[in-house]
């Protein structure tokens, strides 16, 4: 739930533009598609609506007032016509707002000028027509509500000039005819407002969400303490990788690293201490590969490293020699003589019957075979 104090910080209580520029050009980016086809179907509607009010100028309308009252009509119409084929181009996307608004001034002229041919007792006929544009301006064609507002406004002040000051309607009938319109503003305006939003409110909800749900996808998937990926996404990209050698015929490595050292720095110097070298040595380990390539934490001490398109042997003994490199660079705050060294596993894939859990235990199995014999070095798992 976000409070009205929250609201204000968020957005202009009045404008409801948001206080972030980058949060509301995202926020007219996502609904953009849905302003579209809202407007289209808005637009049909309005369009024949606004030939169904001229059906009244038989009874209504001074017979030699007709033809030019339908001229205005039809000009009016021009603008939501070309408006509407707009929408099937780029330039709806850059002015979705000014063109939607020009639909509802063009509407409002074209009912005002009609209503101009016409006799004031005729009046309590056409102008319901306004009132209706009114609703249709706030709740319908998509209009946005500080534009809304400022038609509304425009269109009320010019129906008071023309009828109270050019044509002289009589007192009592303008008034009536403010009090509905007004009215129709009140009401239109307050449901445009809250609709609005109500809409923002739920695109942050929406974005909250989502970003929580993209944290919470991703501490499933990362080591808490590194922040590097686990054995549950390293999986994933064995799969990837597996699947990519088969389809290219590429060369793939799997890197199983196993810190030697590691637990007499941690005994000696404390678990925070630990810590801080565990993350160290992930820094380091993705610091030396390519951004192709991945850095998992398996667990402990123990770190895993997949390296895509390799050329064969070579290039991943030459990868090897450099993970060695980094991780014997002096660590901060560690005493020289609690020397931090690796014992590094190489399994080369795709082989027969290679599946994310053989990479890795090959792997595992040529690291047991340095760290048994000279540790600080790296061995190549068995081919076939």
């Amino acid at each position: 739930m976000i409070s009205p104090v929250q609201d204000q910080r968020l957005f202009n209580r009045l404008t409801l533009r948001f206080n972030d520029p980058a949060q509301e050009q995202l926020f007219r980016r996502e609904s953009l598609a849905q302003v579209r086809v809202h407007g289209r179907m808005a637009m049909v509607v309005g369009i024949i609506v606004y030939l169904l009010v001229g059906l009244m100028d038989v009874w209504h309308m001074p017979s030699d007032q007709i033809a030019e009252a339908w001229v205005t009509r039809l000009i009016a119409l021009m603008v939501p016509t070309l408006v509407l084929g707009a929408t099937f181009t780029p330039l709806f996307n850059r002015f979705p707002q000014l063109l939607l608004s020009s639909v509802c001034v063009a509407a409002g002229v074209g009912l005002i000028t009609v209503q101009s041919f016409l006799p004031v007792t005729a009046a309590s006929y056409y102008y319901p027509a306004l009132v209706m544009l009114t609703f249709y301006t706030y709740n319908f064609i998509g209009v946005r509500f500080p534009y809304a507002l400022g038609i509304d406004i425009g269109l009320i002040v010019s129906y008071n000039l023309v009828f109270g000051v050019l044509m002289e309607y009589p007192a009592h009938i303008l008034f009536g005819h403010d009090v509905f319109m007004i009215s129709s503003s009140l009401i239109g305006g307050t449901t445009g407002y809250l609709l609005e939003r109500q809409r923002r409110l739920l695109f942050i909800r929406e974005r909250q969400l989502e970003g929580e749900r993209e944290y919470h996808l991703k501490r499933s998937l990362h080591d808490p303490l590194t922040g590097l990926p686990n054995r549950e996404l390293l999986y994933d990209r064995l799969r990837q990788a597996i699947r990519l050698g088969a389809r290219n015929n590429e060369c793939h490595a799997g890197f199983f690293i196993d810190l030697d050292g590691f637990k007499a720095i941690n005994d000696r110097l404390g678990h925070k201490t630990g810590d801080r070298v565990l993350i160290e040595v992930g820094e380091r380990l993705s610091g030396t590969v390519r951004k192709s390539d991945t850095v998992a934490r398996l667990g402990g001490d123990e770190f895993f490293v997949l390296a895509l398109g390799l050329e064969g042997k070579a290039d991943a003994c030459h990868l090897a020699e450099k993970l060695l490199n980094a991780l014997r660079e002096p660590l901060a705050g560690v005493p020289p003589e609690l020397l931090l060294r690796a014992s590094v596993g190489i399994c080369l894939f795709p082989f027969p019957g290679v599946m994310p859990a053989s990479v890795i235990h090959r792997a595992d199995m040529a690291m047991y075979e340095v760290k048994e014999n000279l540790k600080d070095g790296y061995c190549l798992a068995p081919e076939g």
